[in-house]
């Protein structure tokens, strides 16, 4: 009896240590498959965020990307010249689509005559150019020059020859598409071509052409067949053989000749009161292009078109030793009434920043001229939607009430020019500088919201003595050391007010 109770706790005492035995290495591994767990739960935690860090330094490139704008499409590109468009966005943050234009012409060239479905404020950033267009039912032809801007409403035929002798002609345009088929998209109808570009004559049937013309179509296909060259032409035998370039250089009585096959004498000989009566019409399009003069003393000033303004003649609306602006608006130049579009251009010295500001009233389109600098735009939260160099081409665009700033490098001036999408008088509001909004408010209201004392905040405010367009220290006179002073204690000041000040919500 004994021995079968030591027998029994022997055994019992042998199941105790393997059940422990069993306990001690299921938590081991236990241990082992939770520090294993924790160790694959700590890098897929790492993995996510570097993920998320990728896709936030992503979305701000794509931020920049959408200030920068670089839709950019050769619509036209001949050996006599070429004719780009940079797209604008759309979505309703856009008030006013607009595409840039920018056109170079070879000299002795010729953009033959069409209109477009979208009208085009015309900036002429270097060269001489001859423009025609119709203008009140008679052709107007003004001179162009380097700064002159002018304006082709929708639906005006025209047509552009470079001038200049031996220099390329460059242009820089808008195109409004409010008025066209497609936001997207502008159309070029073309009057003057052949089988490159085709004429819009060439889709009306023979009959209908010839009894039109009131000629036979053997003549009309002569003039409608032979042009293969492109939009932009040559004008010159030497260049091309194009039958623009022999009809410029035929004498006038050789292309009133010429034009008596294409014009019926009837309409030669019409009276006068019927003529002022008479809607334009192809045939008096081409007969005023090719060079036919009016003999009758009523003509005079006939069509004249209002004349170019040029921005390089004109007084800068600010200047000061950092730099110049001008804005043009419907009330400098009467055309700009009908586009609803403004033109202006600045110039900063090297280091010279135009001071953060907002524009309430326009969308804000820029091409950089010369030299480069940096764009910064903020977001209604507070937070940086662009900060990016732009250099000679670029073309940029700020939304209206988004707060901007643009700042010159400090190797060289720089230069832009641009568009808004209201002919209004511009009164942007600054919130830095001598005539800054922050100045205008500056009290215990205003203290209030930065969380600081009224004169610690009026320190700050009235720091900066310039306004509008301002150095940067290294621009700074050299004798001006209080403002120096005072503009090296500006961050320590700034930095105190805190990260807090958002407005609005995303």
């Amino acid at each position: 009896m004994g021995s079968r109770a030591a027998l029994f706790v022997l055994v019992l005492v042998l199941c105790y240590g393997l059940a422990m035995a069993v306990s001690f290495v299921g938590d081991e591994e236990w241990r082992g498959e939770k520090e294993g767990g924790e160790e694959d739960w700590r890098r897929e935690r790492e993995e996510r965020e570097r993920g998320r860090e990728r896709e936030e330094t992503e979305e701000e490139e794509e931020t920049e990307d959408w200030f920068l704008l670089q839709d950019s499409k050769d619509v036209v590109k001949t050996d006599a010249g070429e004719m780009r468009v940079v797209r604008s966005l759309g979505g309703r943050i856009v008030d006013r689509p607009m595409h840039i234009g920018f056109v170079t012409m070879e000299p002795k060239s010729l953009f033959i005559p069409q209109y477009l479905d979208s009208s085009l404020i015309l900036f002429i950033r270097r060269g001489e150019a001859k423009i025609g267009y119709i203008y009140k039912d008679a052709l107007a032809e003004r001179r162009l020059k380097t700064g002159d801007v002018y304006r082709i409403p929708a639906g005006s035929a025209f047509y552009l020859v470079n001038t200049g002798e031996g220099q390329r002609l460059h242009i820089i345009c808008s195109i409004d598409t409010s008025e066209s088929l497609s936001l997207r998209t502008f159309q070029s109808f073309f009057i003057g071509g052949g089988s490159y570009p085709t004429s819009v004559l060439a889709g009306f049937d023979r009959e209908t052409l010839s009894h039109a013309f009131n000629v036979s179509f053997s003549q009309l296909r002569e003039i409608l067949s032979r042009q293969r060259e492109g939009p932009i032409v040559f004008v010159e035998d030497s260049r091309s053989p194009s039958v623009w370039a022999k009809f410029l250089q035929m004498k006038q009585q050789d292309r009133l000749q010429h034009l008596k096959k294409m014009v019926p004498d009837d309409f030669q000989e019409e009276p006068v009161h019927r003529q002022e009566e008479l809607t334009w019409s192809w045939r008096k399009f081409l007969n005023s292009m090719l060079g036919k003069e009016s003999k009758r003393k009523d003509d005079k000033g006939a069509g004249k078109s209002p004349d170019s303004y040029n921005l390089y003649d004109r007084r800068p609306d600010f200047s000061n030793n950092y730099g110049w602006s001008v804005a043009l608006d419907e009330s400098d130049y009467d055309p700009l009434k009908h586009s609803g579009i403004g033109v202006y251009l600045v110039n900063l010295t090297a280091g010279a920043m135009m001071a953060p500001h907002v524009n309430p009233s326009a969308t804000e389109y820029g091409i950089v001229l010369g030299g480069s600098g940096t764009i910064q735009v903020v977001y209604p939260n507070g937070t940086s939607a662009i900060n990016a160099k732009i250099t000679e081409g670029d073309v940029f665009w700020v939304p209206k009430y988004f707060p901007f700033c643009q700042i010159a490098s400090r190797t060289g001036p720089f230069e832009f020019f641009g568009f808004t999408t209201s002919a209004r008088k511009n009164r942007p509001q600054f919130l830095v500088g001598a005539s800054s909004i922050l100045r205008t408010m500056l009290g215990p209201e205003l203290a209030a919201a930065f969380g600081v004392d009224e004169e610690r905040l009026r320190e700050v405010v009235d720091a900066q003595q310039e306004a509008v367009i301002l150095p940067s220290t290294w621009a700074a006179p050299p004798d001006d050391r209080k403002k120096k002073k005072m503009f090296a204690r500006m961050p320590r000041i700034i930095k105190s007010f805190g990260n807090d000040m958002i407005m609005g919500s995303d």
